[in-house]
């Protein structure tokens, strides 16, 4: 039976999180009641996924609020506190987002910020249900064949985002419509949120898929095995060049190449009209032990450096289509 997994809740004092580093293995919740804990989920992916991001910024402001009142913090220590929440990422627009939309309630209170931080929850699930719509016809007038082979990248569920999902959303809209065959799921390497999380969900769903590495994806698309690709999004610049996990550029490529499309499926949060291209987009470096270990035991040799950005940048040509709760845009058009 499928369930609902929501990343996260607001429970009166705090945040409850999915940690999502302890998947598929058990499912583990975390209790936030402190900006150190929150950066701190932030920063090693227990929470992620840009919606999800823009909401855990949202309710941040809140935590740290009620930690100001208990430890009888200056103005000038929250302000701090909140702008470290701000930039514990910088890749994904939307945690910044959450963040600025709440701070205009700081003066009115926490369950002010609150409400506000509620209603990012509620309009991520509607924007998420509507892009699942929206994607699922424009694939079915777009794609000839029945039933559809779809790839993914990386984790777009509700894990990713306040419920539902994005590029995963329009997935199960498909399955739900009873139009889809199978779903390849890349692994999504350093960390796997591919194989360990969007695996999980599709699981979860009873949607039929295959893990594959990435490295994998692009011949499994030249092989004619797949008729569309559908990701999701962490930023959006205003001439449509798309910031996401790593690897998907070379999906777009390989899409391209193809002569199938290649979509994208993001909320209005994550279109930044401020960012006018892709190179204007900071790319998250993460750490080099995600590359030269594995389960905390060295692969590589001691000599070797890692070079590990999280993102890349997907050019606007390379996309047929970006989809939102509001339409869909045709940018190679």
């Amino acid at each position: 039976m499928a369930i609902e997994v929501r990343s996260l809740a607001w429970h009166g004092k705090g945040l409850h999180l999915i940690d999502q580093t302890a998947l598929p293995r058990e499912i583990v919740r975390l209790d936030v009641t402190d900006v150190d804990t929150l950066i701190d989920a932030i920063r090693r992916l227990a929470v992620r996924g840009a919606p999800a991001l823009g909401a855990s910024g949202a309710f941040g402001v809140a935590i740290a609020m009620l930690q100001a009142e208990r430890e009888g913090w200056s103005e000038d220590t929250l302000r701090d506190a909140v702008s470290r929440i701000r930039d514990a990422r910088p890749t994904a627009v939307n945690l910044a987002g959450g963040v600025d939309r709440v701070l205009p309630l700081v003066p009115k209170g926490v369950a002010a910020v609150v409400a506000e931080a509620e209603a990012v929850v509620r309009e991520d699930v509607a924007a998420n249900k509507a892009i699942g719509a929206n994607g699922a016809d424009w694939i079915l007038a777009h794609v000839e064949r029945r039933p559809l082979r779809v790839l993914t990248h990386c984790n777009t569920g509700s894990l990713a985002t306040a419920g539902w999902g994005t590029a995963l959303g329009i997935i199960r809209e498909l399955h739900e419509r009873g139009v889809l065959e199978v779903v390849y799921a890349d692994e999504t390497r350093p960390l796997l949120q591919g194989s360990r999380l969007t695996a999980w969900e599709l699981d979860q769903e009873g949607i039929p898929h295959f893990v594959q590495p990435d490295g994998a994806a692009a011949s499994t698309i030249l092989r004619g095995l797949v008729d569309v690709a559908v990701i999701g999004a962490d930023r959006i610049a205003a001439n449509g060049d798309t910031a996401n996990k790593i690897g998907s550029v070379g999906v777009a490529l390989a899409c391209a190449d193809a002569g199938i499309p290649f979509v994208v499926a993001a909320p209005q949060t994550t279109f930044d009209p401020a960012t006018p291209h892709g190179d204007a987009i900071e790319i998250e470096e993460r750490p080099e032990s995600e590359v030269l270990e594995w389960g905390g035991v060295r692969v590589a040799p001691e000599g070797s450096r890692a070079f590990n950005p999280a993102f890349d940048v997907t050019p606007a040509r390379l996309i047929n289509a970006i989809v939102s709760e509001r339409g869909v845009t045709e940018p190679r058009t």
